[in-house]
């Protein structure tokens, strides 16, 4: 886990058995990347796993104790394979039970819409002892915080308002800055050039994603740093890159 002064990192766990079996497409990867960048947070690891408790509760405990913040989705809803909130009681070593608060909002919440506060519906106030509610502002139903692992739920829309609330609750990092350009060339025009620049700027990450299109061979080369001069440097290392080379420029970015 990082120490003072250096960057956050973070950690994303997928559970349920649609997003495996591919009935569900996730979104909630894009979405938590996207934002974990505005925060300033390194998205180190990202992993999928079916809804079987034992392996929810290996998934959390190792990534738990390696990154500073770790994001789940799925798996706390009202049906009887929503057992998130059971397995991360049992990694932590602590009983589930219904949340004072979250049984309160769920009920004001279902009077309120005309639904029964039945059984199965009260599942969702269920948390892991010394849990803190995220406010989940379009269907009222918590997440919750435990330690360093915050709790959500797997639907888009939803996940990304309990996102809002996290925003307040986490120390942010850094934010990550970035230039991109996009060159006509391939992989093998750049890559030995491209391995002397990385060497010579340590303070930035450099990547190539290549593409084919109908103007042939694309290559879009981004530089990442929290430096600005450090960036600006290796950006400006690329660019004469590209002039080397007499690779046209097809578009850039920052």
């Amino acid at each position: 886990m990082s120490g003072a002064g250096e960057s956050l990192t973070a950690a994303v766990l997928v559970i349920g058995d649609e997003i495996l079996s591919g009935r569900t497409r996730d979104a909630n990867l894009g979405i938590l990347a996207e934002w974990a960048g505005v925060m300033g947070l390194d998205l180190r690891e990202a992993r999928v796993v079916a809804d079987e408790e034992d392996d929810i509760v290996a998934a959390v405990n190792a990534l738990r104790a390696r990154y500073d913040y770790v994001f789940t989705t799925g798996g706390i809803g009202p049906t009887h394979d929503d057992i998130t909130a059971d397995a991360i009681g049992k990694a932590f070593g602590v009983p589930v039970g219904h949340h004072p608060e979250a049984v309160r909002l769920l009920k004001a919440y279902f009077a309120e819409v005309g639904r029964e506060a039945n059984e199965a519906r009260m599942r969702m106030a269920r948390t892991p002892e010394g849990a803190v509610l995220i406010e989940n502002a379009v269907s009222r139903a918590p997440g919750f915080r435990i330690g360093n692992v915050f709790v959500m739920a797997g639907i888009p829309r939803v996940m990304t308002a309990m996102l809002e609330s996290i925003a307040k609750m986490i120390e942010p990092g850094r934010p990550m800055l970035s230039s991109s350009v996009t060159l006509e060339a391939t992989e093998g025009d750049i890559a030995g050039p491209l391995r002397d620049i990385q060497r010579r700027h340590d303070r930035v990450m450099i990547g190539c994603y290549p593409r084919h299109t109908d103007k042939g061979f694309l290559a879009t080369i981004v530089v990442r740093s929290r430096d600005q001069a450090a960036l600006a440097a290796a950006a400006a290392d690329v660019h004469a890159l590209a002039e080397a080379l007499g690779a046209r420029l097809i578009e850039e970015e920052t």
